[in-house]
């Protein structure tokens, strides 16, 4: 018998210890409902839950996103419902006024009317806001625009023979498309020319700069023969700037992103004023001021009022046009928000099984490891009163 080392009790220990260590482990499980709740416990488990993680919070950031992108368009789609009746109320003051059996001073009272309207369209397109942000002024438009120009049909009709000049390039009218329509054709056939024709409904032309175009032209870029013909810049030209664009996080990742345009919707980009304050009964402002800056569509008789019944039938295609574009990147939005939801509820139900606990396994283990920790603690006892028998060798 010996007494120094009581190796049944040594023994007794360690398996008392591992069992009450396995039972703490199981309780805090329990207590957390986690698998892992430290890298110890699974380390490669815990990695990869961990990236799991990020990519469902970064989806429902994602989603969340979406839903401020939505209020973002209908924010702006909003006030284009109203641009689009006052628009359509401006041509209805148009057709009024295109009729003579209005006097001079009917017509000077149909003016006033459009001036104001004109100047209301301004102040929604420079007022319009989304948490600060304008949305309808032009500063949220990063697409290139290509300078379209008009010329006036009385300086345009030509006969056989008769040159035009566009962009520095000469064109013949000839016996097969003589005036417009063949002036067109021409200038479409020829690649290397820097602009589009368009023949319009009322005998005028419009030319649209391309890719290479200029954005403005100067005195002698349009003639009739040797002569100059007046044009009118319907929209003018700018540079693409990406960084106007908005741009909504839709995903998780880097390169998840919607674009968004808006356009400038107010009056003159919209062909329903000119820059200027030369006419004061034409007197149209920003809408936040009474500074006169623009001059409205003149409807004083009735050839003018006929052509901006024309003019603002453009800008009713035009809103109409962003209110679509707006339209459908809502409807794309709301597929994303479902989407993204069902991408984050999967792959929240991966991670839960790589991360939960399955309280029903655990809890055996844990009815197993206390049952083992109890038992140990009998056997050390016994363990530790055995030595106590070579006290009766001393008797």
């Amino acid at each position: 018998m010996i007494i120094n080392h009581n190796i049944s009790a040594l023994n007794t220990h360690r398996q008392l210890s591992s069992a009450t260590n396995a039972q703490s482990k199981s309780m805090e499980k329990l207590a957390s409902g986690m698998r892992i709740n430290r890298a110890g416990d699974d380390a490669a488990g815990l990695a990869i839950s961990e990236k799991m993680r990020g990519q469902i919070r970064g989806l429902d950031q994602a989603s969340r996103n979406s839903q401020d992108a939505i209020s973002l368009i209908q924010t702006a789609e909003g006030a284009l419902n109203e641009t689009t009746d006052i628009l359509q109320r401006m041509r209805e003051l148009a057709t009024q006024a295109a009729t003579d059996t209005n006097t001079t001073n009917d017509r000077g009272e149909i003016q006033k009317e459009i001036n104001s309207l004109t100047s209301e369209i301004n102040r929604i397109g420079n007022t319009t806001e989304f948490n600060t942000q304008k949305l309808l002024n032009g500063e949220k438009d990063g697409v290139a625009k290509a300078a379209v120009h008009k010329l006036a049909s009385s300086d345009i009709s030509f006969a056989d023979t008769e040159s035009m000049t566009i962009g520095g390039k000469s064109y013949t009218a000839d016996t097969t498309d003589n005036g417009i329509t063949g002036l067109v054709k021409k200038v479409n056939a020829d690649t290397t020319n820097k602009y589009t024709a368009t023949e319009n409904t009322d005998g005028s032309l419009t030319l649209t700069a391309k890719a290479t175009g200029p954005d403005t032209v100067t005195a002698g870029d349009f003639k009739k023969g040797a002569t100059n013909v007046t044009q009118t810049t319907v929209s003018a030209g700018k540079d693409t700037d990406p960084d106007k664009s908005l741009k909504f996080q839709i995903g998780a990742n880097e390169k998840q992103s919607l674009t968004l345009d808006i356009g400038d919707m107010r009056a003159e980009a919209l062909g329903i004023s000119t820059k200027g304050t030369g006419n004061a009964d034409l007197a149209v402002t920003d809408g936040t001021n009474n500074v006169t800056t623009e001059q409205a569509l003149n409807v004083g008789t009735h050839a003018s009022a006929a052509e901006a019944i024309t003019k603002i039938n453009d800008a009713i295609n035009t809103v109409s046009a962003e209110r679509s574009k707006l339209g459908a990147n809502q409807n794309r939005l709301e597929h994303t928000i479902n989407n993204l939801g069902t991408s984050s509820e999967n792959l929240t139900a991966a991670e839960s099984r790589v991360r939960d606990t399955d309280m029903a396994k655990t809890m055996m283990e844990q009815t197993k490891n206390s049952i083992l920790a109890q038992a140990s603690q009998a056997m050390l006892a016994q363990a530790n009163s055995a030595p106590q028998g070579v006290l009766q060798l001393l008797r």
